[in-house]
């Protein structure tokens, strides 16, 4: 059970501030909120097994300092790559208007998260 409320209270602080909170707050000012939350819902899902997966896989093929050393090595560098930030343009594609709701958000949240630090946290953590 401690390893339940270690989970979740790291990921809920990695998830302060972070950029899909922001794509959240974009999305639910475009589409139904329950459709957003089902998305992002399916996307989350998918990605923390995903990596739940890979931490479990790497954790036991490694040794213990290599993965250490290759968790802080990608925090890092995922840190510098937050720092130098993304490029948006507010124009929506003729594409994403024709495609379902879910299925966009489901899109760009699973997107958003790859490689985000709760991705890693949840591989460091599995």
């Amino acid at each position: 059970m401690q390893d339940f409320w270690l989970s979740l209270v790291m990921i809920f602080f990695a998830e302060l501030g972070d950029k899909t909170q922001l794509v959240s707050l974009a999305l639910a000012t475009r589409y139904n909120a329950r459709t957003v939350l089902a998305g992002i819902f399916a996307a989350t899902l998918l990605v923390h097994i995903f990596s739940a997966a890979l931490g479990k896989l790497a954790g036991g093929m490694l040794p213990e300092h290599w993965v250490q050393f290759l968790s802080g090595l990608a925090f890092i560098a995922f840190g510098f790559w937050t720092l130098r930030g993304d490029t948006l343009n507010g124009e929506p594609s003729a594409r994403a208007r024709l495609t379902s709701p879910f299925v966009v958000v489901f899109t760009v949240f699973f997107l958003a998260e790859l490689g985000d630090k709760t991705m890693l946290a949840t591989i460091t953590l599995a």
